[in-house]
């Protein structure tokens, strides 16, 4: 084909081009316009139409490998509508764009797996249904490949699993609902049960309002997907695709490109877009054979797991020392699928607030960042240290207009707490986007007992609270010493400050706000939260009132902590460097907030497919007849091994020196944790350590491997009047130094004598 063909039409006729790819069709002067067949040096074809010298419009494409497509071409690329047969038998018949899947699709594998349903990038991206070839279903949310966001899971043997998903695995709050009519609602965590549930044996009486996803439920009491709602869904979703593509619609919304003088074929990595088999697995054993038990059926469980390990179990209602919600079966699952928090949306009491707030920190962020850093001077403190600027809807000189209502607003220090979060390594954009970026913040549900409210950032790393006018007035007072103590020791375990604001509305209405770091911002559940002042007066929580969500208090503490040596001498002596900074300026009622994330024991997992057996057959482990074995010590949940930069994950926003631990031969450590991930060290963060049952416990598990998480909150108390004339009214009444109020110094002491219970020295 190295000669020219001719024809009876000048414009049709064949080129061999100086890389050696051929041409043979229509031309438009010098560049192939119209139908034509274009085939490359390493043997792929093309046979379809041309406009001005780019593959554009209907078209086949063939590579040597096999594959093939047939469908839409625009400027050069698969774009548009098209069936895309790989080598390995899959097919793919959908919207494309720029060579890769996008819009609505069907994509059968070679393994004949199918999903159907939104693709991005190449990927299952947005609303869809994959079904695997023994039958079982996943309808939901998908994000680049894997299953994220609501969805249900059916196997074919008849359970239901309706909950969120991270990364393909179930994560969140959900429900199963099993064939045998049992049903579990509580919370995964990457794909096992973590945390506290309620089983329902067979016959039980099951919350009404479970559906909240694409399911419903048959006459005989098990969930099933609704497929006519799924494929009404998805119909939808093709037609107007369909209309894009006849009607033109998509030539406004791409821009042709120009053409390469070869291609190759379309990228496909089955690794990556077919899910394998073994999740579907993950539904519970029936491999083993069941004992014959007697089933009390009209009984509701409360339960316990640890990452997917059954740890407690009590029937409903009965007073064991697990976390009792104390509320209906109905109101039960409402609370545990809002959560303890709520994403504040248009409509919500606190929208305005929000952005409001948002708008505020953007600006004046936006503004400290350009000035050069410096150290802070004595004129950077106090309330004249300030920012203050009017936001009206209509915007003005200074700001963007918005669909808030307009508001003064007044940023305190804001050169003091720039320099604040340039020392905890908080980047100005980062910061920004955590808290004014397009996700909304989220509100707790249950306000402190001072009456503040507390709001999230979307990525749980700042925490944004209300503060009363007397709280900023002693923020501002020590925040001169404040910031000498943060400055001069970076392990400090008090409340980091980011940032004091203040709004106001037209009306007059003042809302104060403080941004502080979350020292619970990790991947890790926290199974308990405790809140630990020392005295023992009012400390402990009503059993009625006590929720998974709940933060425990001093008397309801049932473990002590043994720590590493060395990393209890380092935390005693920041904890006493912390008191003596909030004694000298008259602060109480201050009080260490520990978080606890429970490592299963070893031991259990070995009867964790018994469990799995049972349950998924309606019978409760307490009627279990099988034998379990005495031995409660604990195996090792955790490792350490020595420290490697950069391969670890660590707090949002810490900084300072790594604590040595003695079992790494008093070497810096990361925290090594089975299938979960390595985490660095620090005092406060990401600390291992053995939870030992304390003599009053009711849990039957002697010892545990534990991850904590802890530091000083609630540091803006000051010894005032009214706070001595409290201390004289209670000491009538109760035993002087068990109640909170206190003379600084006796609050110090009793504090540190506290916690060195809690955190005992090794024998």
């Amino acid at each position: 084909m190295a000669s020219a063909e001719t024809s009876n039409e000048e414009t049709h006729r064949g080129d061999t081009l100086p890389n050696g790819d051929v041409y043979v069709g229509n031309f438009d002067g010098l560049v192939p316009h119209g139908m034509g067949k274009y085939m490359w040096t390493d043997g792929a074809l093309y046979d379809g139409e041309w406009d001005k010298s780019k593959m554009t419009g209907q078209g086949i494409i063939q590579w040597p490998s096999g594959a093939s497509y047939e469908g839409d071409f625009r400027g050069g690329f698969i774009d548009g509508t098209g069936t895309f047969k790989g080598v390995d038998g899959s097919v793919y018949k959908g919207s494309w764009r720029m060579n890769k899947k996008q819009g609505m699709g069907t994509m059968i594998y070679s393994n004949s797996d199918t999903y159907e349903g939104l693709w991005n990038e190449g990927l299952p991206d947005g609303y869809g249904k994959y079904t695997w070839a023994a039958g079982n279903i996943y309808i939901g949310n998908w994000k680049s490949g894997n299953m994220n966001g609501r969805g249900v899971m059916q196997w074919i043997h008849g359970d239901t699993l309706d909950c969120n998903w991270l990364n393909g695995f179930a994560h969140g709050k959900g429900y199963c609902k099993y064939a045998s009519g049992a049903c579990y609602i509580g919370t995964w965590d990457r794909g096992v049960k973590d945390g506290h549930g309620i089983f329902y044996q067979p016959g039980s009486k099951i919350p009404c309002n479970l559906e909240v996803s694409e399911c419903t439920t048959n006459n005989d009491g098990t969930s099933a997907s609704s497929s006519s709602n799924v494929k009404a869904k998805i119909g939808l979703l093709f037609i107007l695709q369909n209309m894009c593509n006849k009607r033109g619609l998509r030539r406004f919304f791409h821009r042709p490109r120009r053409i390469s003088n070869g291609t190759t074929p379309i990228s496909y990595d089955d690794s990556r877009n077919h899910l394998s088999q073994d999740l579907c697995n993950k539904s519970l054993s029936r491999n083993e054979r069941l004992r014959d038990c007697d089933v009390h059926k009209d009984l509701v469980y409360e339960r316990e797991y640890v990452q997917g390990v059954l740890i407690l179990e009590q029937p409903k209602g009965k007073d064991s020392g697990m976390l009792d919600s104390g509320e209906t079966q109905e109101n039960t699952w409402q609370k545990q699928e809002r959560g303890p928090m709520e994403t504040i949306y248009k409509g919500h009491r606190s929208y305005f607030l929000m952005l409001n707030l948002q708008l505020g920190i953007r600006y004046t962020v936006g503004k400290i960042t350009p000035v050069p850093l410096r150290e802070v001077r004595s004129n950077d403190f106090g309330p004249r240290a300030r920012i203050r600027m009017y936001f009206p809807c209509e915007g003005s000189q200074y700001t963007p207009p918005h669909c808030s209502v307009n508001f003064f607003w007044k940023d305190y220090c804001p050169m003091v707490f720039r320099n604040l979060r340039e020392m905890f390594h908080i980047d100005a954009a980062d910061y920004m986007m955590s808290i004014c970026g397009g996700d909304s913040l989220k509100e707790l549900s249950s306000p402190g007992k001072s009456g503040s409210i507390f709001y999230l950032s979307q990525d749980e790393r700042f925490v944004i609270k209300t503060l009363r006018k007397s709280e900023l007035k002693i923020l501002l007072k020590m925040l001169p010493k404040y910031y000498n103590h943060v400055k001069a020791y970076d392990n400090t375990l008090i409340t980091k400050f980011f940032g004091v604001h203040r709004i106001t509305l037209k009306a007059g209405k003042k809302v104060r706000f403080v941004v502080m770091g979350n020292m619970f911002c990790t991947e890790l559940r926290i199974h308990r939260k405790y809140d630990l002042k020392g005295s023992t007066q009012g400390r402990s929580t009503k059993k009625q009132k006590i929720n998974e969500n709940t933060t425990l208090k001093d008397l309801d503490l049932s473990h002590a902590f043994h720590v590493d040596k060395p990393w209890r001498e380092a935390l005693f002596r920041q904890i006493a460097l912390d008191s003596m900074f909030l004694e000298s300026q008259s602060i109480i009622d201050y009080s260490m907030l520990l978080g606890i994330h429970f490592r299963a024991p070893q031991h259990l997992k070995a009867v964790m497919p018994h469990q799995n057996t049972l349950e998924s057959s309606g019978i409760s482990s307490a009627t279990d007849c099988t034998p379990h074995s005495e031995d409660t010590s604990s195996s090792k949940g955790f490792l350490l091994v020595a420290h490697e930069p950069g391969t670890t994950v660590g707090g949002s926003h810490i900084r300072g020196s790594m604590v040595r631990a003695s079992e790494g031969g008093y070497e810096e450590v990361d925290l090594v944790l089975p299938g979960t991930g390595r985490f660095r060290v620090q005092l406060g963060v990401n600390m291992p350590a053995q939870a030992r049952k304390l003599l009053e416990s009711t849990d039957p598990i002697e010892e545990y491997d534990v991850v904590l998480y802890l530091g000083i909150i609630d540091i803006l108390q000051e010894y005032n009047m009214s706070k001595r004339v409290e201390h004289a009214v209670k000491s009538l009444k109760f035993d002087p130094l068990s109640i909170s109020s206190v003379d600084p110094n006796l609050y110090s002491k009793r504090f540190i004598s506290f916690l060195e219970r809690v955190f005992p020295a090794h024998d």
